[in-house]
């Protein structure tokens, strides 16, 4: 499987960016002598398996383990997808897949809940943003890592998935029925004091045509004042964070990327007259995408930024699709803020740090006042 060539083709995912990847590159003698050697050894142990192992070994299994071994060692974002995973990517991509609808991510061993969708299955069921799944099926999913898991909840419209999620510390279980869900990422409202509201899900590929939406609405009414709503969102497309960007942030610079050689792309906007007197509100499950527009939005002043400290993370990763239908998912770069800021680990600070205290939306509710 791994003998024949990759075809190199980068897609833009969650914070990636299209980087080229010379498949004809020169390797010196002494180090390929050493890839060789390398090359040798892995053989080695996998005959030795294949011929003393009293079991029966899969050897398709072997290699794919030891490549997803080999590119998680590196970072929690870099992993090897199947052939079924990475259709299953693209589809969550595309937003429209068959499960039962919600942001999840790595967490302990397990998988943490980031928020379901509003809407959905799991949210009618009663799952919720912190719950930490425990298993599928009955099936322990420790150590499994976030793609596996996510394959197995997902599945034909009209089937079931039992789920046990540990909350605080209660184990619960959830029987949820699986839906195609199609997912608008983008919902919106007219508040009090005609403040329009947006609460962004994710920055799948709709992201951007919705918002447009949402903002035409509210032009029609006449509504100058807009809260942007990230808290919870994961993150999602490179270019459709910055599409959303060019909507809010004034001429000149949203992000920059900057690749192994140290060379920055930078990603502008054109806007000349930005039309809004605009709050976001931030927490600290507030990710990647998410990120690089509240990043931009306050290096830039188009903005204030309410909440919490975002989560912290500025990698940026590159999908590249193998023969086989399979795909490399490999960290290619880090992002900038417009003030050449990196805040991967850090996370952005809000302008006004507030904490919800469980009974009240107190960052919803500080929003409307800084806009009044």
């Amino acid at each position: 499987m791994f003998k024949r060539g990759l075809r190199i083709f980068v897609l833009i995912l969650v914070l990636t960016l299209i980087t080229p990847i010379a498949a004809n590159a020169q390797i010196p003698v002494k180090v390929y002598e050493e890839y060789q050697a390398d090359l040798i050894f892995f053989e080695d142990v996998l005959n030795l398996i294949k011929d003393n192992y009293p079991f029966e070994v899969d050897e398709d299994e072997l290699i794919i383990t030891a490549v997803k071994s080999m590119l998680k060692s590196l970072d929690p974002y870099s992993d090897y997808y199947t052939k079924e995973e990475a259709k299953s990517l693209y589809d969550s991509l595309s937003g429209n897949f068959s499960g039962v609808g919600m942001y999840i991510e790595d967490r302990d061993g397990y998988v943490g809940v980031v928020a379901p969708i509003k809407g959905q299955p799991a949210e009618k069921a009663g799952i919720k943003a912190g719950d930490l799944i425990i298993s599928v099926d009955d099936i322990d999913i420790k150590d499994m890592g976030v793609d596996k898991v996510s394959s197995m909840i997902k599945g034909p419209a009209g089937t079931t998935v039992k789920l046990k999620v540990k909350r605080g510390e209660r184990i619960l279980t959830f029987k949820i029925t699986r839906k195609i869900v199609e997912i608008n990422p983008v919902h919106y409202e007219i508040l009090e004091e005609n403040i329009g509201y947006i609460r962004l899900d994710d920055f799948s590929s709709k992201a951007t045509k919705e918002i447009k939406k949402a903002l035409e609405e509210f032009n029609r009414k006449g509504i100058k004042k807009i809260i942007l709503d990230l808290r919870d969102n994961p993150g999602g497309l490179l270019d459709e964070a910055v599409s959303v960007g060019r909507l809010f942030v004034p001429a000149g610079p949203i992000v920059y990327v900057k690749d192994k050689a140290g060379s920055l792309k930078k990603y502008e906007s054109s806007l000349r007259d930005p039309k809004y007197q605009l709050v976001v509100l931030v927490n600290e499950r507030s990710a990647s995408a998410s990120e690089i527009l509240a990043g931009a939005i306050k290096d830039r002043k188009a903005g204030i930024l309410v909440g919490t400290k975002t989560f912290g993370k500025a990698l940026v990763q590159s999908l590249i699709p193998v023969n086989d239908g399979s795909i490399i998912k490999l960290t290619t770069a880090v992002y900038l803020t417009p003030n050449k800021t990196l805040i991967n680990g850090v996370g952005i600070e809000p302008d006004y740090v507030v904490e919800n205290d469980g009974f009240e939306d107190l960052q919803l509710k500080k929003a409307i006042e800084v806009l009044k």
